[in-house]
């Protein structure tokens, strides 16, 4: 899919984190942008973003756990701008606590917001692209989603889920031979205000494990992966390479290593604020917290392995050209033809 052919892009979580940056990264190719969030604060800082940067803004307050506020925020969309062609799911909440001290009533509304949210804003973009038999949804997902860590059961396994739905829809479309597709971005630790927003019962300050990268290179994949969504997976950072691929291989070790590690990588030296999070209302209803969190000092802006998936052919296109070369020189050194050992 090319921009020229994109109507309108919707993205979920938009307020701040990764869905700001992408909102923000989509706006500057001047595209038109639904906002979908709870936080009023936060989207009409996201709506002037995306403004700012060259595009046209849509801001709706919706909480995603809510299908049929989902469905009514679509039909507003569409009324306002051209068709949805590109749905982006984003937004989660979550808490930060050994499972033991989550409660029941939390654990479920983390499930709500973060798996069937994404399954909400997938259902309601197949109503509106099936018919026309055209679009893309991009699930972003994460490291975690295929490997689980201590104190964040609720988010990895909503995480887990939605890998598990969204192969499953997969195979659905192939099978009826749908144009309309669906990829899922695998991300990295990233500097959002998460850390600062979701409700934790640690006794220091949550932080991502590093390393730790900006949004925006969360952006950059999205947008990426909405113009080329016949990938499957993208995976952004060298840790979620290293995750996924380590859990594959061993992932009894991986067990041991972060019952060892994973609490103390999680916090800070900080003693926590006791903060009250956003499950149940948002963060930013009166305060824009924008997309980058606290650790911008340690938040790396770029990520080589990011490149390297952006441009697979290229770099198999080139490896297979220097392998020639490579072939054509070891030849004419041994003076033999190519092919004859």
């Amino acid at each position: 899919m090319s921009e020229k052919d994109i109507g309108t892009v919707v993205v979920t979580g938009a307020s701040g984190g990764v869905g700001r940056a992408a909102a923000r990264a989509f706006g500057a190719r001047g595209l038109a942008v639904a906002l979908l969030a709870r936080g009023e604060a936060g989207l009409a800082a996201a709506a002037a973003d995306v403004e700012a940067a060259g595009g046209t803004a849509l801001p709706v307050a919706v909480d995603m756990a809510d299908q049929d506020a989902v469905e009514r925020a679509a039909d507003a969309i569409e009324s306002a701008l051209p068709p949805i062609d590109v749905w982006v799911n984003n937004a989660f909440s979550s808490v930060f606590a050994p499972f033991a001290e989550v409660e029941p009533e939390e654990f479920r509304r983390a499930t709500d917001v973060t798996y069937l949210g994404y399954v909400n804003g997938t259902r309601t973009a197949l109503r509106r692209m099936r018919p026309r038999d055209r679009g893309t949804i991009v699930q972003v997902g994460s490291a975690l989603a295929y490997r689980g860590i201590p104190l964040q059961s609720a988010y990895c396994g909503a995480k887990h889920a939605i890998v598990g739905f969204t192969e499953s829809l997969r195979c659905e479309l192939m099978h009826d031979r749908s144009d309309v597709r669906v990829t899922m971005v695998q991300m990295p630790a990233l500097n959002t205000p998460q850390f600062s927003w979701l409700r934790s019962r640690l006794p220091r300050h949550a932080q991502p494990v590093p390393p730790i990268y900006q949004p925006e290179v969360a952006a950059r994949a999205v947008v990426h992966a909405a113009l080329h969504p016949r990938r499957r997976e993208y995976w952004v950072g060298g840790s979620t390479v290293g995750t996924v691929l380590g859990n594959r291989v061993a992932p009894g070790l991986l067990d041991r290593y972060l019952a060892r590690t994973g609490y103390d990588s999680q916090q800070t030296g900080s003693r926590a604020d006791g903060g009250r999070g956003n499950l149940w209302a948002p963060a930013d209803r009166r305060d824009d917290h924008g997309a980058h969190g606290e650790f911008d000092r340690r938040a790396h802006r770029h990520s080589v392995e990011l490149w390297a998936s952006l441009h697979r052919s290229g770099m198999v296109a080139g490896l297979t050209a220097a392998g020639a070369v490579g072939a054509v020189v070891a030849a004419t050194r041994s003076r033999r033809p190519l092919g004859q050992s």
